[in-house]
């Protein structure tokens, strides 16, 4: 099966929890009705985004708002990335997406690995690790077209992610993801593209909708990028859904024709890498 349709979903995200489910999960339905077999969610879908909300809106996961994604996954028949939550565990929170399959049950669990601790004096400053702690684990999932592998926005600068990724034969790479309005309008596009052009397969991004009164404005723009680098679909700021029918053939052709995943030299990058 080498063609699929992919939704995401650019949500806009409000302070009260039930009303962020009760809208991805009506989202999450027409994006099923319109043919959509892969949907994700963005980061945070279901709370404020920001170092002060992330432990009053933590959850257990199984709980509330991972039980919902469950149930709609399977009533839709579809695989469903649940952005991502803050999760508590054993005292610690976590930057967590879930994924269930058709019949509703959890296929992985990946806590964002890289936690989002920046300084750009005079336009953000943001501390993900005041609250949060890193995942230490890769995350995929198979489904009946191909292999998925996750990250989770600042997951997305990490070259070394998506190349073990693609090592592990993934051809679909999504980042549920909230870039902001300094690094979003710089960085967003470009590291998008990027990745897929070094690993030639496909990278997805799914952000909330921006809210301009928000604490924390998202930049978002989800966006779909081709293993050619080709911008496929891309959303503006305001809540929506986007669509696109994902041509697998279209990364065997690309690998094939520049061989670049053959033509490495792991024997020449672990040497020089014992140096540092």
């Amino acid at each position: 099966m080498a063609n699929f349709r992919l939704a995401l979903i650019q949500l806009r995200v409000s302070s009260v929890k039930a009303e962020n489910l009760a809208r991805a999960t009506g989202f999450i339905k027409e994006a099923a009705a319109q043919g959509a077999q892969i949907v994700s969610l963005p980061e945070c879908f279901n709370s404020p985004y920001g170092t002060n909300y992330f432990k009053q809106y933590a959850e257990k996961i199984p709980g509330e708002s991972t039980q919902k994604l469950s149930e709609v996954a399977k009533e839709c028949g579809i695989y469903l990335i649940g952005g991502s939550i803050p999760e508590e565990d054993a005292g610690k929170l976590y930057n967590t997406c879930t994924v269930f399959g058709p019949d509703g049950s959890l296929l992985v669990k990946h806590r964002k690995i890289h936690l989002f601790d920046i300084d750009i004096p005079g336009k953000i400053h943001f501390q993900e690790s005041e609250t949060l702690s890193p995942g230490d684990s890769f995350s995929t999932f198979d489904t009946p077209y191909c292999k998925v592998g996750l990250g989770i926005c600042y997951d997305l600068r990490f070259a070394e992610l998506a190349q073990i990724y693609t090592q592990r034969g993934c051809q679909l790479l999504v980042y549920p993801s909230a870039f902001n309005m300094t690094t979003g309008p710089a960085h967003w596009e470009l590291l998008q593209r990027g990745r897929a052009v070094d690993n030639q397969l496909y990278v997805a991004t799914a952000s909330p909708a921006r809210d301009e009164k928000a604490s924390y404005v998202a930049w978002g723009h989800s966006t779909v990028v081709g293993p050619w680098g080709d911008v496929l679909a891309k959303a503006g700021p305001e809540e929506t859904i986007i669509h696109t029918d994902i041509d697998l053939k279209k990364v065997a052709d690309i690998r094939q024709q520049i061989p670049i995943l053959s033509q490495r030299r792991p024997d020449l990058y672990a040497k020089e890498a014992k140096k540092f």
